[in-house]
């Protein structure tokens, strides 16, 4: 019942051409995983509200005669990697997109606002949040 311990050593010497390619493929998968890094830090972010975006307002009564429609406009905002943030930061991101669009237009006020419920898959997949609005430009 003598257990002998025994290790096996994996080390290549330094001048095989297999070690010179493992080290070749560590320093090729280097660029790539840092592209990914960035791509995955990219598609994680929210929306950010732009200047013009910040001027934009929502209402909740209809805009006044005066005041001109310019369209319907939905802003949206990618959950797959934020979704950590929760519902309520996906739907500033929605909006924070809304009024970026709606400012892109040359509208000033969005009416109506609504975003659509939740499904049941959205309680299993991280979709994408939306909020859809009425763009006016109001003197």
């Amino acid at each position: 019942m003598f257990r002998k311990k025994v290790r096996f050593s994996a080390t290549l010497p330094p001048d095989t051409d297999d070690n010179k390619m493992g080290i070749t493929m560590r320093i090729n998968l280097l660029p790539g995983l840092a592209a990914g890094i960035m791509l995955l830090a990219g598609c994680s972010s929210s929306n950010q509200l732009s200047a013009a975006g910040e001027r934009v307002t929502f209402v909740d009564e209809q805009p006044a005669s005066q005041c001109q429609l310019l369209g319907n406009v939905t802003g949206s905002q990618s959950n797959w990697l934020s979704g950590a943030g929760g519902e309520n930061s996906a739907l500033r991101g929605a909006a924070n997109d809304l009024r970026n669009r709606a400012a892109d237009m040359g509208g000033n006020v969005i009416y109506g606002a609504t975003s659509p419920t939740q499904n049941l898959l959205s309680a299993f997949a991280p979709l994408d949040s939306k909020m859809t609005g009425q763009v006016y430009k109001c003197p």
